[in-house]
């Protein structure tokens, strides 16, 4: 969450609330929505550590408000954050450590595990058809976003075939 909120920060400043409308706006309903209180946990978390400078703001007839900026030092941050790969490898996949303990426990058929795990892919991608489906078409990042996730489960479903040929 932090580096994303610096990211938005980079194009001016603002308050908790407005980011995390923004994020929500940008990323759709696919994305895990951010809770509002983990925004602002994480702003006071950025402004202590001097990536972000906050200032209260005063309002007329309602509470002041905090509006934040980015400062160098958070901007290089979020360029450094820009300039790496991310490397999300999924080696400590926790199906595959369940498979893999499935016969030395007794408890589970790896057969079973399985197809379980196929229903839960194959209806999680009828779910996000449904939500591409009702998702703004002009909001490209989120169609984006969604198509990757349904990339994922089908590389997903393919390896959860293999494993089944290996296995039987």
């Amino acid at each position: 969450m932090r580096l994303p909120l610096l990211a938005l920060l980079t194009r001016g400043p603002a308050h908790g609330y407005e980011l995390k409308q923004h994020l929500e706006q940008l990323l759709g309903a696919a994305y895990p929505q951010p809770n509002i209180g983990q925004v602002y946990v994480t702003l006071g978390r950025l402004e202590k550590s001097g990536l972000i400078d906050g200032e209260d703001v005063e309002q007329s007839g309602r509470p002041n408000k905090r509006t934040y900026r980015l400062t160098d030092a958070g901007r290089e941050a979020v360029q450094a954050w820009f300039e790496e790969t991310t490397d999300e490898p999924r080696v400590r996949d926790e199906f595959f450590m369940k498979l893999a303990l499935a016969p030395e426990s007794g408890l589970a058929d790896p057969i079973a595990l399985i197809n379980k795990q196929r229903r839960q892919y194959l209806n999680t991608m009828r779910n996000l058809s449904k939500l591409a489906a009702a998702e703004d078409r002009d909001n490209r990042i989120s169609q984006l976003l969604i198509e990757g996730a349904m990339l994922h489960l089908q590389a997903d479903l393919d390896w959860l075939e293999r494993c089944q040929e290996e296995l039987e």
